[in-house]
């Protein structure tokens, strides 16, 4: 009988040009294929992936996974349905991929950063999420090192600072912005080359507070762990968990109650509302329409109460487990919450056309913060960012997990990639997903919550569909503890494409092309 694997494997060995590859291929728990790849072949697998046309997702490094080797490379790779995983051992220097694949250069950093890899070619060594008061050779995702706070970092010579790009020219003046920022909000630095208003060039500086999370995890059990999933970004603490509860799952063979996974499936329509109606409300604050701003902020806050209602937290804290959930949603509660959603609606559709029929907020976003369709493979953008530039990408459709399969959301999509577009699909989303919490509390079976299965040693690969896009975490459980956490979230790519969607606007447009993504700093910053 052919099985699901064999179909998966047979799929990534068509875009292998090796024959010796080929057969090398061994599938994951979760439909990802590995190849375990020798130097000698890198090269050559690295340019037939990028001739058929996939793209680098994810590159990460840990300690111990391969015999005779320093440190292990995992680069993920997706094309369509399809996830391949290269395997390379190395020890301590590795050549750079960032030339063929521009998103591998944060990605590459952030191993330089957090192992000591060194990558021949790169054309950006410069740090990434160490700023340059850590010394050189402190490297804190080593197993050597012991999470700890650091008390020996070193003052700067101004010489020494971060060298951001310069653009030279007659009239070239630089604007910079943050770290520090007047709302309550993490540090991030914009740096502007301008002329006059118009912007040439932007650089984009994260990582002012690196929190240590993927060592957070080392060494504890995955029960411990889930915690620290919802604490990678507060307003995706569903999605975070659920990844990672999804890796330990398919690792352990622990099979799901159907009823728990129509109730995480709520949780997570949720959370997704309640991003895009934030991102909404405040990308009219940034053009000075408080009306349809204070409309969307009102139903925001609603939802957080309805939140809290039925979970306990406004961000739906406490409640996904690893073979389920921690508890039950009665009845009672979905009734009530289907009668909310039923109201939601109809007011959000009234603020709705209110903002759509103001020629002002029109004039603003329309043609504002374009991300050119050119951009989304190259840098890995997902999420409604890729949606609104023609991008067919949504985890949801195109890696169905949970019921998702059977409860597929309708493909969104525009083609102008400006503000307007990135509003729209936010929109489209919003009603889509009151739609599909009324399907699913209509149809929500009986049954359990939770399956008491014993966790398993082993690594999987687990994405999901945040409301920012899309976010994976790899989980290797040695000895019944984690041995290594990654995680990547949406934001850690869709960052780059505001350094290209702002070019050619005035300085004034940046708060609200900057807000139409409205990306988190802390799930960036690990």
């Amino acid at each position: 009988m052919t099985t699901d694997k064999d179909i998966g494997i047979r799929a990534a060995q068509e875009f292998l040009g090796s024959e010796v590859l080929r057969n090398r291929i061994s599938a994951g728990s979760n439909n990802e294929h590995y190849v375990f790849i020798e130097e000698s072949e890198f090269e050559s697998a690295i340019a037939h992936l990028a001739a058929n046309k996939f793209v680098l997702i994810s590159l990460f490094c840990c300690e111990g996974f391969t015999a005779n080797a320093a440190q292990t490379l995992f680069y993920v790779f997706e094309r369509r349905t399809s996830i391949l995983v290269l395997v390379r051992g190395i020890n301590g220097h590795a050549t750079s991929i960032a030339g063929i694949y521009p998103s591998a250069s944060w990605f590459e950093r952030e191993c330089r950063d957090g192992f000591g890899v060194e990558f021949e070619g790169a054309f950006d060594t410069r740090r990434l999420f160490l700023h340059e008061t850590y010394p050189e050779d402190f490297h804190p995702l080593k197993k050597a090192f012991k999470n700890a706070a650091i008390t020996t970092k070193k003052s700067v010579d101004p010489a020494d600072e971060y060298p951001f790009r310069e653009v030279k020219g007659e009239g070239v003046y630089q604007v910079p912005v943050g770290p520090v920022h007047a709302g309550i909000i993490e540090p991030g630095h914009f740096r502007f080359s301008v002329i006059g208003e118009t912007i040439f060039n932007l650089e984009v500086r994260m990582f002012y507070k690196h929190r240590g999370i993927e060592k957070l995890a080392e060494g504890k059990s995955p029960l411990d762990c889930i915690s620290i999933a919802e604490a990678v970004s507060g307003d995706e603490s569903v999605a975070n968990a659920t990844a990672f509860c999804m890796a330990v799952e398919q690792i352990s063979q622990i099979q799901i109650p159907k009823r728990a996974w129509y109730l995480r499936t709520i949780l997570l329509e949720l959370e997704r509302i309640c991003a895009h109606l934030g991102d909404q409300a405040g990308m009219l604050v940034d053009v000075a329409f408080p009306l349809g701003a204070n409309q969307f902020s009102v139903l925001r806050e609603e939802c957080f109460r309805e939140n809290d209602r039925l979970t306990g937290s406004r961000f739906l804290r406490g409640m996904v487990a690893i073979g389920g959930l921690n508890r039950d949603i009665s009845k009672t509660q979905l009734d009530v919450l289907n009668a909310f959603v039923q109201q939601m609606r109809k007011r959000y559709k009234i603020g709705l056309k209110i903002v759509l029929s103001t020629a002002s907020v029109i004039d603003r976003f329309a043609t504002t913060g374009v991300i050119r369709p050119a951009l989304l493979r190259p840098l890995n953008i997902t999420g409604p960012a890729a949606r609104a530039s023609g991008g067919k990408v949504d985890v949801r459709i195109n890696h169905p997990y949970g019921i998702y399969e059977q409860f597929a959301p309708k493909p969104q999509r525009l083609r102008d990639g400006d503000v307007l577009s990135r509003f729209t699909i936010k929109a489209s989303e919003i009603m889509d997903s009151f739609d599909l919490l009324e399907r699913l509390i209509k149809a929500i079976p009986e049954g359990d919550i939770n399956s008491d299965a014993p966790i398993r040693d082993g690594y999987t690969l687990a994405m999901v569909e945040s409301a920012r896009g899309q976010n994976l975490c790899w989980v290797w459980i040695k000895d019944s503890a984690i041995e290594r956490y990654k995680v990547r979230t949406a934001s850690f790519s869709n960052w780059l494409a505001i350094e290209h969607a702002v070019q050619g606007n005035i300085v004034p447009d940046f708060p609200v092309i900057n807000k139409s993504l409205n990306l988190s700093y802390a799930g960036t910053d690990l």
